[in-house]
């Protein structure tokens, strides 16, 4: 699914955030991703979901070498891949049933076919009574919320999430796991970054662990 090989990560001019990066995920794995503040998780996301390239090494995702593809490439490549960024990203003129079909409209499909699907996702991340909210009136888990159930809606084949559950209560903790575990054995791969422990534990899969940019597995 996923391989890097050497890599390194510096912004600018100043020091590498990460070093000699290498592991790689078979498709169907489940990984956590641990680390204190400032380790390098965020950065490490953003490489595989190909929002930044590699100072050195080589990433490749779906058997392609990403540094070598074109703009046009890497935007397919990257339809493929869920992601839960921390800032949300929902789009403010949108409302929460909108924010999270749009991957679906993206792919083309008409709302008749996808309607049910969404709202029974948006009752299970407990946003049914938000659904033609827009995002300015979220709190912020119910946004993160939102921003998770856009991720998941299209049942992507690599899920990259960080800090998913940042925001919300132990109880919606753990029925969100419950998500990214049913997705998960339906064949999507996953790699989550975390610091609840307690959500590692439950779960029970393997964790790599970041270091001051260095990785390690256990």
């Amino acid at each position: 699914m996923l391989r890097l090989d050497g890599v390194g990560l510096r912004y600018g001019s100043g020091p590498e955030i990460l070093r000699d990066i290498t592991f790689a995920m078979r498709s169907g794995d489940f990984y956590f991703l641990t680390g204190p503040s400032g380790a390098g998780k965020s950065s490490l996301l953003r490489l595989l979901f190909l929002a930044l390239k590699p100072t050195r090494g080589t990433v490749n995702i779906f058997g392609e070498d990403v540094g070598h593809l074109t703009r046009n490439r890497l935007a397919l490549i990257r339809r493929r891949i869920g992601v839960v960024f921390q800032e949300f990203r929902l789009l403010d003129h949108l409302t929460t049933f909108d924010n999270v079909a749009l991957p679906l409209r993206v792919a083309g499909k008409s709302e008749s076919s996808y309607r049910r699907d969404v709202l029974d996702l948006l009752d299970w991340v407990g946003l049914a009574d938000q659904a033609r909210a827009f995002p300015p009136i979220l709190s912020g888990g119910e946004k993160q919320r939102a921003a998770i159930a856009r991720a998941v809606i299209a049942k992507p084949e690599l899920l990259l999430a960080d800090e998913p559950t940042g925001n919300v209560d132990p109880i919606l903790a753990k029925r969100l796991l419950h998500l990214f575990v049913e997705l998960n054995r339906l064949g999507t791969t996953m790699l989550i970054a975390t610091h609840d422990q307690g959500l590692v534990r439950q779960a029970d899969r393997p964790i790599l662990h970041l270091e001051s940019g260095v990785l390690t597995q256990q």
